[in-house]
């Protein structure tokens, strides 16, 4: 692997999602879930591979990720990202018609289910989606969807509804309780959700939900909004869309170019100048990254200084990253005031780095910005400073616990 590669599949995380890697020329050459990133993606560079596999690895150059929920959702988008990017060592996963999909039949009101692709249908009477890897997952995800969407599943239609119109699972056409148009509307949506286009689907039915308003059929419209409330929670649980609005509420905040996925922060712990230690805590995707935790012990500063304790942990720390050539984060947090800021930015530029960076003051939570004489003041329930003060407080913590650590081993050895 060259350094690149090797640091990102170092820094993946330990959760579920999807991986896709990437050959020389940037074009992605095979896509697969995991319940675990980190452990999935190891994997491959660390065990004894077939020789269809060994090809593959020697072919990556590059890889990137996206996360999901639940391994039910890295099941749907994969599927989706495979049918999209066509990569090339996939292709038993495309063609191969063991594997489950999903059939609409060709009819006015669609039957939806899970089955094996049928060699001997003719083209044209049905619908396939697909394919996916674990029927279980399908079926599971094919029950969310239809809590959410109902959908006819009988073969033959029956002459009035059953108990899944009653249980709120089937909109039942055969007692013409909705139109073909309406129904053909609902396989759309179901069609959108199983390619993992969540947010597209949203926008949709809320434009559909002002429509049903405008014109006065709030009931209509109250269902459609239960749909986007149970969307929301299907598609993301409700702690990744935390973090998803306190990130993109700091990006606003600090003017950033991008969501700063990997956030690193550093404190400084002494004791009346003896066993002085400096930490860095590092948050991936609003989560903290233990993993990628460090802890300094100071070695070039006598008595307390703060400021140059900070200035020799920070210079270690990004020294070391550009030596061993591996990524630097997306934002940079110093739990201190204005002129704590100052000296980590004056670090940075000596290594002639260009990192965003902010500063969080303990007493009134100013955040101080680069350029800017006066701190920002946020209101106690930003979502921006509730991320910030959580990275903070972790960093103090890891501190004040390495730095107890140390005078507890100073204090037995005294004994």
């Amino acid at each position: 692997m060259n350094k690149t590669l090797k640091e990102k599949v170092k820094q993946l995380p330990d959760a579920c999602g999807v991986y896709l890697f990437k050959d020389a020329g940037g074009v992605v050459i095979y896509i697969g879930k995991a319940k675990s990133l980190r452990k999935r993606v190891q994997s491959y560079f660390a065990r004894q591979l077939d020789g269809k596999t060994q090809v593959l690895v020697s072919k990556i150059a590059d890889l990137e990720f996206r996360l999901t929920p639940s391994e039910l959702q890295a099941e749907l988008l994969e599927a989706a990202l495979i049918k999209e990017r066509q990569p090339h060592y996939n292709i038993d996963l495309k063609d191969d018609k063991s594997f489950p999909w999903i059939r609409f039949s060709n009819e006015e009101f669609p039957v939806v289910s899970v089955c094996r692709k049928k060699k001997t249908e003719k083209k044209g009477e049905a619908l396939y989606i697909g394919p996916y890897t674990s029927a279980d997952l399908l079926r599971q995800a094919l029950k969310l969807i239809r809590r959410v969407f109902g959908f006819r599943s009988c073969r033959t239609m029956p002459k009035v509804p059953c108990l899944y119109f009653r249980l709120k699972l089937c909109p039942a056409p055969c007692a013409a309780k909705i139109s073909a148009s309406d129904y053909a509307l609902v396989v759309a949506q179901i069609k959108l959700f199983l390619e993992s286009r969540h947010q597209e689907l949203i926008d949709k039915l809320a434009r559909r939900m002002r429509e049903l308003s405008a014109d006065r059929k709030f009931e209509e419209a109250a269902l459609v909004r239960d749909q986007i409330n149970a969307l929301a929670a299907i598609s993301s649980s409700s702690t990744s869309t935390v973090a998803l609005n306190e990130l993109e509420d700091l990006r606003n905040l600090l003017s950033l170019k991008k969501i700063p996925a990997r956030i690193e922060a550093f404190d400084i712990s002494n004791f009346h100048g003896t066993s002085a230690t400096g930490s860095m805590v590092s948050f991936l995707n609003g989560s903290a990254d233990k993993n990628n935790y460090r802890r300094f012990r100071i070695k070039t500063v006598i008595g307390i200084d703060d400021y140059k304790m900070l200035a020799e942990v920070v210079g270690r720390r990004y020294s070391r990253l550009l030596n061993e050539g591996r990524l630097m984060p997306d934002l940079i947090l110093i739990d201190g005031g204005k002129q704590h800021l100052a000296v980590a930015l004056r670090e940075l530029e000596k290594l002639g780095l260009e990192i965003p960076a902010a500063s969080i003051a303990k007493e009134e939570e100013n955040i101080y910005l680069p350029g800017k004489d006066a701190p920002l003041h946020l209101d106690s329930d930003t979502p921006a400073l509730n991320l910030i003060r959580k990275v903070r407080d972790e960093a103090h913590r890891f501190a004040v616990s390495y730095h107890r650590l140390l005078r507890k081993k100073k204090a037995l050895l005294k004994k």
